[in-house]
């Protein structure tokens, strides 16, 4: 089933029309990660009248734009052009999603893409530490894997998985908003839709300190850390107080980790926070990288930190300046029409109001330093630890993960 929305944005002389399709890697069978990501790939290369060079040429020979992405729990697909030529592209979004050629030439080629991608990847030190992170945090659940799969599992997926998969694909809930009027969706500004109740869980929570720390030996100069746990998705009542604490922690120079790791000591090379939106428990972590040899010097700042979210609330200058520097980030994310409809169309998917930006904003006022620090207690008391480095320092990090952790 398709359920469609319009979005009335004030005039623009492009139309896109973005799609949301509910489940994405998460819906990969055992010993097939990645199959979606093929999928998905697959089905923007070629449809019923279009060949996979027909649709490239029809769509550039408009100016027009087609993309798409894989999410944990969702398929994003995309599609942007001027006001004048979107009636004649627009037919394209059912025929991608209903009627694809799925060609198994096509197949072929995507599959030794995901290949590609995932040797890339191996060679990336900081996407190993990530991935290494998500393995011991989430353990079997599906946030647990790259939407990418891996290369043993990606091996054994021939095209008689890509079509019994596609079967499954045509039964999951989809979703479509646009600025145009043409796809005749119900108009946000009407809709009144409940937020769903979610209830919160934790996942590994009771595991001991060495079940929650990885390391893996590079050859480089840098050492990679992320720290951190999951948390909640984005229907839960604590999503909010996680933004403020990610708005204290990374949003500009002002942040606590910019002014500890690069004004006072100017040891890093990459740091900051991730905390995404996800329909389920979503991570949080800090991540950096430093040369190696400031890297203990890092961990003990970085563990200094940790320790003081755990014990002490925000003062009430930095909780202000937190909740400040998070309305710029809500002003910021309006400013691109491609931004808000992806947006929306997910929230949308997630059952929670598509206006919920504005109920977030009116919000974040009552937040206050100890609902924060309940939080960090509440998920951060047992953090997980990923570390990617020179050998003798990835052993004494862990001799020291072990005494403080």
């Amino acid at each position: 089933m398709l359920k469609r929305y319009f979005l009335n944005q004030k005039k623009r002389n492009f139309s896109t029309a973005s799609i949301w399709i509910k489940g994405g890697s998460d819906m990969d069978s055992i010993g097939k990660k990645g199959i979606n990501k093929i999928l998905c790939s697959l089905l923007t290369r070629g449809c019923e009248g279009f060949d996979n060079y027909v649709l490239s040429e029809f769509i550039e020979s408009h100016g027009a734009e087609l993309n798409q992405e894989v999410f944990e729990d969702g398929i994003s697909i995309s599609l942007k052009s001027l006001n004048e030529h979107f009636s004649k592209l627009l037919p394209l979004i059912d025929l991608i999603i209903n009627k694809p050629i799925l060609s198994e030439v096509e197949f072929q080629k995507v599959k030794k893409s995901s290949f590609d991608l995932i040797k890339k990847d191996k060679e990336n030190p900081f996407i190993k530490c990530f991935e290494n992170w998500r393995k011991i945090v989430y353990s079997n659940h599906p946030y647990a894997f790259s939407t990418i799969g891996n290369a043993n599992d990606v091996s054994k997926i021939n095209y008689e998985d890509i079509l019994f998969e596609f079967k499954n694909f045509k039964s999951r809930d989809k979703f479509i908003i646009s600025n145009n009027s043409e796809i005749k969706g119900e108009n946000l500004k009407t809709l009144n839709q409940k937020n769903q109740k979610e209830k919160p869980c934790l996942i590994n929570s009771d595991l001991d300190t060495l079940q929650r720390f990885d390391s893996a030996s590079n050859e480089s100069y840098q050492t990679i850390m992320m720290i951190g746990n999951q948390t909640c998705s984005r229907r839960s009542n604590e999503y909010l107080p996680f933004k403020v604490l990610e708005s204290y922690l990374s949003y500009g120079m002002s942040a606590a980790l910019f002014k500890i790791f690069r004004e006072k000591y100017g040891i890093t090379y990459d740091l900051g926070v991730f905390n995404p939106v996800r329909s389920g428990n979503a991570p949080f972590l800090i991540y950096l990288s430093v040369s190696n040899k400031n890297a203990l010097f890092a961990f003990e700042l970085l563990s200094s930190l940790w320790k003081n979210l755990l014990l002490n609330p925000l003062s009430d200058n930095e909780i202000v300046l937190a909740k400040e520097k998070l309305k710029g980030s809500f002003l910021l994310n309006d400013q691109s029409l491609d931004e808000i409809l992806q947006r929306k169309i997910q929230l949308l998917s997630y059952g929670i109001q598509p206006n919920s930006e504005n109920y977030l904003n009116s919000k974040i006022e009552e937040i206050s330093s100890l609902d924060i620090l309940e939080l960090t207690k509440k998920y951060f008391s047992k953090p997980f630890l990923s570390i990617s480095g020179n050998k003798k320092i990835c052993s004494t990090i862990s001799d020291l993960w072990k005494k403080n952790f």
